[in-house]
């Protein structure tokens, strides 16, 4: 075993581990997955740490292994085995703490999985290579590493707002933000040969986090992008009955002059528009 490679090993050897014995052990998954109420009400603290070498199936697993694999040789190579190791639990443990501060009232919430701490170091790996390129098994083409670092944010934050699929992206995100964030006060260099990219890619998230903090009922509104489009559909609704309504008490108001003062009362317009909107009804 390469001395660049002992951190990744061993990590992988305690999630597959622990993994294993959670699919295994129900008992086992539930007394140290990450859950709202036995963290906030029970003050089972340790949690936030033993939920993150938790998985629900052997493919979310595999993903996160793959990646972290992929990923962490490079910054342990570059920053060293402490540092990765720095990077890797305070990602998971930062990415838990958002995740727990978001679902602070859901007190039915559970999660597990390592991706804050995955995403962490892939963070650390994309700031300290941002020109890099980033490949997929089902993609023939490389995507630039740090194309993917902002579309990842943004679709945390997406993720966030609307509660899309069962994916903790605030975990995500915290983890991502952290890991970025240590690699830079490692190497503050990186800010100076990187910086409209680096920052383009921490000022959304940020953003976003001061806007949630400052006006915590945005997150009241479970989707809303979908709330606009549902407002908007009333309101063609709502037009649409007005204009109904509207057609129905003319037509009323040409009826009750016929019935009064006889048809030839009605002018040429009046007969014209009676003939109209007798068509529409």
């Amino acid at each position: 075993m390469s001395e660049n490679s002992i951190v990744a090993s061993v990590l992988l050897l305690i999630i597959v581990g622990a993994s294993y014995q959670g699919f295994r052990n129900a008992a086992f998954f539930d007394k140290y997955s990450f859950q709202v109420d036995k963290i906030l009400i029970g003050k089972d603290f340790q949690r936030l740490l033993t939920s993150g070498f938790l998985h629900i199936g052997w493919i979310h697993l595999a993903f996160n292994l793959i990646a972290l694999y992929s990923f962490s040789l490079t910054v342990e190579r570059l920053l060293g085995i402490s540092m990765l190791t720095l990077i890797y639990f305070s990602s998971l443990m930062v990415g838990n703490l958002l995740a727990l501060y978001f679902h602070r009232q859901h007190g039915d919430y559970t999660a597990v999985g390592a991706s804050g701490a995955v995403s962490g170091v892939v963070y650390a790996n994309i700031f300290l290579h941002p020109y890099g390129e980033i490949g997929f098994i089902f993609i023939p083409i490389g995507i630039p590493s740090w194309f993917f670092a902002l579309a990842f944010v943004l679709l945390s934050i997406y993720g966030i707002q609307t509660q899309w699929g069962n994916i903790g992206h605030e975990a995500h995100l915290g983890g991502a933000l952290t890991g970025g964030c240590i690699t830079l006060a490692l190497q503050p260099t990186l800010l100076q040969q990187y910086p409209l990219i680096i920052l383009g890619i921490l000022l959304p998230s940020i953003t976003f986090l001061y806007w949630v903090i400052r006006k915590p009922e945005y997150l009241l509104v479970p989707n809303l992008w979908k709330k606009k489009a549902q407002m908007a559909a009333f309101g063609k609704r709502l037009n649409t009955a007005k204009t109904t309504l509207s057609t129905e008490e003319e037509l009323n108001q040409l009826l009750e002059k016929i019935s009064e003062q006889g048809l030839d009362s009605l002018t040429i317009q009046e007969k014209k528009q009676l003939d109209k909107l007798s068509q529409k009804k």
